[in-house]
């Protein structure tokens, strides 16, 4: 079975998608958002070995060269974090899709299904695929948190096993998504489309940072791309206001959208004929 490195399972969610779900997190990402909010899923721990002695509850060892993570002792104090010079997590588990669903399982019959997020999920589309298949023999839904850069047209049998695909979009002008993630987003307004056309596409995020990217743009654009394909299917968009909470220090230069600026953008969104739009 394919392993993938999991950050952190939450049993229990209710802001992770419809009714009580489980999240699953996992490490890694290939954008480098100035405005995330959980900057230490980004990259995979390097073994340097700098925050074992600094753990204050012995959770973290140093095992023939590599990083050790013992979670029974872990008090989640988050000093490795805070001192890590590479931007990551030593607290991660490389995990079978068995293994999760172990944990998953914990949870039955109290959730109506799973999402998976990150850092970026879909870096490991097998693990995915792994996993989902044994959700739906367990009667659970599941989701897809992602930044929208997998080629999902790449991968049916992950598709097949997929009730759907939470999407951002960070910014609609490339420049501005470059500016704001470092790479292209052309195939993250592909991927809605192709998602939405599928009735894959539940729901769309965008987080609103003054002064960062046009926002009023953004939410224009998205809106005006999924109003055709609502035929498909309903899809929310969740337009949520920056906070300083978790990014990091260079980035908290950035303000908070004022609730008038959040509400005119929920107008718009409405106004190009999106629904459902709420406000976070």
């Amino acid at each position: 079975m394919k392993r993938a490195p999991v950050n952190k399972i939450i049993p229990f969610s209710s802001v992770d998608g419809p009714g009580n779900r489980t999240a699953v997190f996992l490490q890694g990402c290939n954008f480098d958002c100035r405005y995330c909010h959980n900057p230490e899923t980004r990259n995979l721990c390097t073994d340097c070995g700098g925050c074992v002695g600094s753990c204050p509850a012995g959770a973290l060892k140093l095992r023939e060269g590599r990083v050790a993570f013992e979670p029974a002792a872990c008090v989640s104090c988050d000093t490795c974090i805070q001192i890590c010079r590479f931007g990551c997590s030593p607290r991660i588990r490389n995990m079978t899709a068995e293994e999760v669903m172990e944990a998953v399982r914990n949870q039955l019959p109290f959730i109506r299904g799973i999402t998976v997020s990150g850092g970026e999920c879909t870096l490991y589309p097998e693990f995915l695929t792994e996993l989902f298949a044994l959700c739906k023999r367990e009667g659970l839904g599941t989701l897809i948190d992602s930044n929208g850069t997998l080629d999902y047209g790449g991968y049916p049998e992950l598709m097949a096993v997929t009730d759907g695909v939470m999407l951002d979009m960070k910014a609609w002008d490339d420049e501005e998504h470059k500016r704001v993630t470092g790479v292209s987003g052309a195939v993250v307004r592909e991927n809605a489309a192709r998602l939405a056309s599928a009735g894959k596409l539940p729901e769309v995020r965008t987080v609103v940072v003054p002064g960062l990217f046009d926002c009023e743009q953004t939410v224009r654009e998205t809106a005006r791309l999924l109003r055709p394909y609502l035929i498909y299917g309903n899809i929310r968009y969740k337009l949520i206001r920056y906070r300083q909470i978790g990014v990091r220090e260079q980035y908290a230069v950035y303000q908070s959208p004022s609730e008038e600026m959040m509400e005119r953008l929920a107008g718009i969104a409405r106004g190009e004929g999106l629904n459902d739009v709420i406000v976070i």
